[in-house]
């Protein structure tokens, strides 16, 4: 019983430390962007398919609602950006491509200039943007940045050296 707070509390540190990072703003956004666009042109297409004076049809109606969820459906595919760390490394999901990165591969984070979001520069001399952390998060966007760095820090450093040794 004694092992279970300091079991406790260490297994929240390093739980909080590989957390998902996540956009707040823009994820609360597109949420709601996806449901009024389902909800509007949900409507939309039932009063235009009662509407039969007026040269609308059934088939006007479903084609104006599946309008609506190809814009729900990119909404909702914003809304589930993610960045996912664990020990291996980190699986970027941005609203087209996901990625897998090695920690070692991640040479340098940057967060500022004019990018919304913080890009990461891998070995290869390839940048993948991280669109789960966003500048419109304000302060959390710092301090989520500031953990991407200290996870790269942590976990890339040390499997560096046995890179070199491989390759010697």
């Amino acid at each position: 019983m004694s092992r279970s707070p300091a079991a406790g509390s260490g297994a929240t540190s390093a739980p909080d430390a590989l957390a998902p990072f996540r956009s707040r703003r823009g994820r609360a956004v597109a949420l709601g962007a996806m449901w009024a666009s389902l909800v509007v042109f949900g409507a939309i297409a039932v009063v235009m398919s009662t509407q039969g004076e007026a040269g609308w049809g059934p088939g006007d109606g479903l084609m104006f609602f599946g309008l609506g969820v190809v814009i729900a459906f990119i909404a909702w595919r914003y809304a589930s950006i993610v960045a996912v760390p664990s020990r291996s490394g980190l699986v970027v999901r941005n609203l087209v491509l996901t990625r897998t990165l090695q920690w070692p591969e991640i040479v340098r984070i940057q967060f500022g200039g004019g990018e919304p979001w913080v890009s990461l520069d891998l070995e290869d001399g390839d940048t993948v943007a991280v669109m789960a952390i966003q500048k419109a998060d304000g302060p959390v966007a710092g301090r989520e940045a500031s953990r991407l760095a200290a996870l790269v820090q942590a976990f890339g450093e040390a499997a560096e050296p046995d890179d070199r040794q491989g390759l010697g």
